[in-house]
């Protein structure tokens, strides 16, 4: 399966960072973000990623340009005409394709505007600020086994996020609510799975996928929740990016699984 993740936004809640490098290439303990959540795909055998890229787009085709080479040990032969020798490979099991979806265009714009990359087939799809230690095979089957047009990962964390509601019954999104102050609220943690079915849903590149898509998919019954129970932590504002540092800091980051 391919992963299809969202990395074009402004990321204008996290401050300084943002006015020089796309908020998916912040660093956390020296590698980009984006990195850290293409690792944890990795680790499940799931390697083929579609970055759906606008603002500093070039930015992040930069460093996939030189990641080969930044991440080997090199020898520069200036005698030999410039020669370079690889001296060994760091590189990934990746195949990485990279859309200029826009500078503007909202999320599910974005999606519609890889979907000749994608193919007839289900994908992975997330956002590229957030990493979660979600089990990502369970969440494929969940997937297949309800039938819907698009599973999301479902985690409880309180009144700082807008809420869903959800059947209990069945896990079907039945509605979103707005931020609200109890806890125990089930918000949307990306780390999505989707039917190319979805691709009908979206209608140009106004279309947000949180705001006109998963609201219609949710009345239709068409939308599906995998709870998960454990982790999962964005990159929304400063303190967040400091917390996760200090995770991987001190060797406590749960979505190291690699």
């Amino acid at each position: 399966m391919k992963i299809v993740i969202l990395a074009g936004g402004f990321g204008t809640r996290i401050s300084e960072d943002v006015h020089r490098i796309p908020k998916p290439m912040i660093e956390i303990g020296g590698h980009p973000i984006l990195w850290h959540i293409m690792k944890y795909y990795s680790h499940f055998g799931f390697n083929d990623f579609i970055i759906c890229c606008g603002y500093l787009a070039n930015t992040i085709k930069d460093y996939f340009a030189n990641y080969y080479l930044h991440g080997s040990d090199v020898t520069f032969d200036f005698k030999n005409n410039g020669r370079i020798d690889i001296l060994n490979n760091l590189s990934e099991p990746w195949r990485v394709t990279l859309v200029d979806t826009g500078l503007n265009t909202m999320t599910g714009g974005r999606v519609a505007r890889i979907q000749r990359y994608v193919g007839n087939e289900s994908f992975f799809l997330t956002y590229g600020d957030g990493v979660s230690n979600v089990d990502l095979y369970k969440l494929r089957d969940y997937h297949q086994s309800a039938k819907g047009v698009l599973t999301l990962t479902a985690i409880q964390l309180g009144g700082r996020f807008g809420v869903l509601n959800l059947d209990p019954q069945n896990n079907e999104v039945l509605g979103f609510l707005e931020k609200s102050p109890e806890a125990g609220g089930w918000i949307n943690a990306g780390f999505m799975v989707a039917n190319p079915s979805l691709f009908g849903y979206i209608k140009g590149d106004e279309c947000s996928l949180e705001a006109d898509v998963l609201p219609v998919l949710a009345t239709e019954k068409r939308l599906g929740a995998f709870k998960h129970y454990d982790y999962w932590q964005c990159m929304d504002t400063p303190r967040d990016k400091l917390f996760l540092e200090e995770q991987w800091r001190t060797g406590a980051a749960p979505w190291k699984v690699w």
